[in-house]
């Protein structure tokens, strides 16, 4: 759906994103929090909240948080209060989770991103430290459910947005940056099939200048596509109610991706309902003006900024250098690749085009390709050999594909010209035999010749075909071009 009124309604979405940070063990205690072990072995007595335990916080899961705030902008509170966020499931053993509510440690801040042509700008509210609960499993084939506290205690980073966009598409454009950034400074995994990266969407809809809508709160979105599926069911579905009459209860759904539609789990609490009050057994989390300099000192560059640096650097074009940043593998591919063909322009085409195409196809991300034999230093002396004339940039496609399949990598020169003599692929630079090649195409084509000279460029484009076919495409393009225009023009 695109950010237009839909049916005269206007769309307003925001977001809360639960992020897993990257630590070794828990947010309050130094249980692991390593994903698909046994149930039950990885919960401390902290996390099962036996009685005389006590939280001590992790120092690397602040810092995480102090990575996402200056990533984005924000204000990092020197001084935030956790707080008890109270309510009863069977997977919280203590009956309240610790959370941040009135002072979070990330304030404010945003995320910018383009939908197509347009900028986009997504303000956020905040960024607040908390814990996760465990999980309840549901046994339906013998009628039992248990409780796995693996996950209750890990460090999570709930990022909160204003309620600013317009649209599924521009909803899942925002996730995919954040998500991009998350990972990009290494704070996160991002693998939302592991749940590392957890999204719900607060969908409303209202006519344009009215007040906002009731909210529905479509909850662990754990894929773009299934994102975008359930904010268009949503916003047809509360278009349909109030056309009908009826009017929006605030709740909290889940989206089936098998029927495409959400349907309610419960009626959506507010923030009076959990009884928030600062946690008693943790102080006030101090930062110190040198702790966030000693972090920001450590960050790597951030993407936006790597884009603009490829752009003026490397000449690329804003599209290109925003694709070559998206994530730090495919800028890493990249790099090596243009310094390996010394071709920046020809290095992305390629990363963008060919090899993306091939990684879609298999499902699988650019880090893997080094591991199979497919190198950065394969594709530049690949694109090299193309940029030299010794192949056609069709040509290039064929070889692409018998190295694709991986080998040794240990020669990558070598490999590439073997493919290139095996195939039969290496141009024809042989000015003679090709002005021959010519010279019969000419006196085999008068009637193309008479209609290039009467101005006709279509009969020159046809011209060039009959050349390439003599040399069974093995003419360098550009030769061809040049011979004909000179023996044309004489």
């Amino acid at each position: 759906m695109s950010s237009k009124l839909i049916q005269g309604y206007e769309v307003v979405i925001g977001f809360e994103t639960h992020a897993q940070l990257s630590t070794e063990s828990k947010i309050f205690s130094r249980a692991p929090t390593a994903f698909g072990a046994e149930p039950n072995t990885q919960a401390s007595a902290v996390d099962l909240a036996l009685p005389g335990t006590l939280p001590v916080m992790n120092r690397g899961a602040v810092e995480r948080a102090i990575q996402l705030g200056l990533a984005l902008g924000s204000h990092v509170a020197p001084r935030s209060i956790f707080a008890r966020k109270n309510y009863f499931y069977p997977d919280l053993p203590k009956g309240y989770q610790i959370s941040q509510f009135e002072i979070p440690v990330v304030q404010g801040g945003e995320v910018s991103f383009y939908l197509g042509d347009e900028k986009k700008t997504v303000r956020l509210v905040r960024a607040h430290l908390e814990e996760d609960a465990g999980k309840s499993l549901h046994e339906d084939f013998i009628g039992q459910s248990g409780i796995d506290l693996n996950r209750a205690g890990t460090p999570l980073l709930e990022i909160v947005t204003e309620p600013d966009i317009r649209s599924s598409e521009e909803a899942v454009a925002y996730a995919k940056e954040l998500h991009k950034i998350v990972t990009w400074i290494g704070i996160c995994d991002g693998n939302m099939q592991e749940g590392s990266f957890r999204c719900d969407a607060n969908v409303s809809v209202r006519k344009p200048g009215a007040p906002l809508g009731t909210r529905r709160e479509i909850k662990n979105l754990n894929s773009f596509k299934f994102m975008q599926q359930a904010i268009d069911y949503e916003i047809r579905w509360q278009i349909e109610q109030i056309e009908d009459g009826h009017a929006i209860q605030q709740a909290t759904v889940l989206f089936d991706p098998d029927t495409g539609e959400t349907r309610a789990m419960r009626t959506k609490e507010d923030a009076a309902d959990y009884r928030y009050f600062p946690d008693p057994d943790l102080p006030p989390l101090v930062i110190a003006p040198e702790w966030i300099e000693r972090v920001r000192a450590q960050m790597p560059e951030l993407p936006n900024d790597l884009a603009k640096r490829l752009q003026e650097e490397d000449g690329l074009p804003a599209y290109d250098a925003v694709q070559m940043t998206q994530s730090r593998a495919i800028a890493r591919f990249y790099k090596m690749t243009r310094e390996r063909c010394q071709q920046p322009k020809l290095a992305a085409n390629w990363i963008m085009g060919e090899v993306s195409k091939r990684l879609n196809a298999e499902g699988i991300d650019i880090e893997q390709l080094e591991v199979r034999g497919f190198t950065p230093a394969i594709l530049g002396d690949m694109i090299r050999s193309i940029h030299d004339g010794i192949i056609s940039n069709n040509a290039g496609k064929q070889v692409l594909d018998e190295l694709w399949l991986g080998g040794d990598s240990s020669n990558p020169q070598a490999r590439v010209a073997a493919v290139i003599e095996a195939k039969g692929l290496k141009q024809m630079n042989d000015s003679g035999a090709l002005e021959k090649i010519i010279d019969e195409v000419i006196a085999a084509n008068p009637d193309n010749v008479a209609q290039f000279k009467a101005g006709k460029d279509k009969a020159f484009n046809a011209l060039v075909g009959q050349a390439m076919k003599a040399s069974k495409g093995k003419a360098n393009p550009q030769q061809v071009n040049d011979l004909l225009k000179k023996k044309l023009a004489g």
